[in-house]
């Protein structure tokens, strides 16, 4: 049985781990794997990106992006929302977070699900239809804190509380579906489940996601998750690698970048910071890939096992402030399972 100590340490390795990825693939994003060689080599460590990059121009190395910054807001919104999530308070505090991001002289910006659904909120449509076409991974990636602050069993409850936060956004089978796999596979490793079962947990999820929203074209995304971990599996990373970028792909539409997380996650053994390695060489949407990967890593390690020198130069993000947030969500959790035994069971 996890102690709510240890479960915080994993909520908290969660978040970070996510971070870890996210500041990872923030040079390499947008970019070729090519190109990635060309300019940083083989990227293990972070690397301030190049002068003239599309989105990361003129950041730091180790500076976190949108992905974690929307996690880290979700999160907020989650805690102050109660049972009913706000989505008029979670819309306001996206279009609070862009201006300041703009203000930031940043260029990673909303992406485009999110865009569209703000932009039809603005011009009168209700937050809670807003998102019927957003179909890409930006509900997926900042996804983990659902993931640490709902149980894993009832499945449906989770999946739902996933749905729920998708509606303003990204209301659809797809992304939901892919949101979903990510939640469980963190809310897996949060009860204390090792990164095999946090895989499986997640196909699960998929499967019941699939069900909810607005259902558009696109490969189901547990059938991909499933065949995208086969695919990889027991292969050197650098095969891994190649078939991922070759067949998975990692672009930012949901069925690329959430099953090739998932390889990322089968290919590292579960090891966050190697996920987060192999994740910022794909090339395409690397920083999500990261965050995604590196964080359903971390909540299977824990905060504790994070490789803590790396953690210590990332920039952008107060380790007080994700502990406080990590802690919220944890006691949130452990009072929906009634007591702190169900909550990690």
């Amino acid at each position: 049985m996890m102690d709510r100590t240890e479960m915080i340490d994993r909520a908290m390795g969660a978040l970070i781990g996510g971070a870890l990825g996210d500041a990872l693939g923030m040079p390499t994003q947008l970019l070729s794997p090519a190109r990635i060689a060309e300019f940083y080599g083989h990227v293990e460590d972070f690397v301030a990106p190049v002068a003239d990059h599309p989105v990361s121009k003129g950041l730091l190395a180790g500076t976190i992006t949108d992905d974690t910054e929307q996690a880290l807001l979700l999160g907020r919104i989650l805690i102050v929302s109660g049972d009913r999530f706000d989505h008029t308070r979670w819309v306001n505090t996206l279009l609070d977070w862009e201006r300041e991001v703009k203000a930031r002289g940043s260029y990673d910006l909303l992406g485009p699900s999110t865009k569209r659904a703000i932009d039809a909120i603005n011009d009168g449509v209700p937050p809670e239809e807003a998102g019927s076409g957003g179909d890409t991974n930006g509900a997926a990636m900042r996804i983990a804190p659902v993931g640490i602050m709902m149980p894993l069993e009832p499945l449906d409850a989770l999946v739902a509380k996933v749905a729920e936060t998708c509606r303003a956004t990204h209301n659809t089978s797809i992304a939901i579906a892919s949101a979903a796999a990510v939640a469980a596979a963190v809310s897996s490793g949060v009860a204390g489940g090792d990164w095999r079962a946090a895989s499986d947990r997640a196909v699960a999820a998929a499967r019941r996601g699939a069900a909810l929203g607005h259902w558009v074209t696109g490969g189901d995304i547990a059938a991909r998750i499933d065949w995208a971990r086969g695919l990889v599996r027991g292969k050197p990373i650098a095969d891994g690698i190649r078939l991922i970028t070759d067949l998975v792909g990692t672009g930012v539409a949901s069925q690329e970048s959430v099953p090739a997380a998932f390889a990322v996650f089968e290919i590292a053994g579960g090891d966050p910071w190697q996920a987060a390695i192999i994740s910022a060489n794909l090339g395409g949407d690397t920083d999500t890939i990261g965050a995604i990967a590196a964080g359903m890593a971390g909540g299977c390690t824990g905060f504790s096992r994070l490789p803590q020198q790396h953690i210590a130069r990332l920039v952008g993000i107060d380790l007080a402030q994700v502990r406080s947030l990590a802690a919220d969500l944890v006691a949130a959790r452990i009072s929906k399972a009634g007591s702190g035994k169900d909550a990690a069971a």
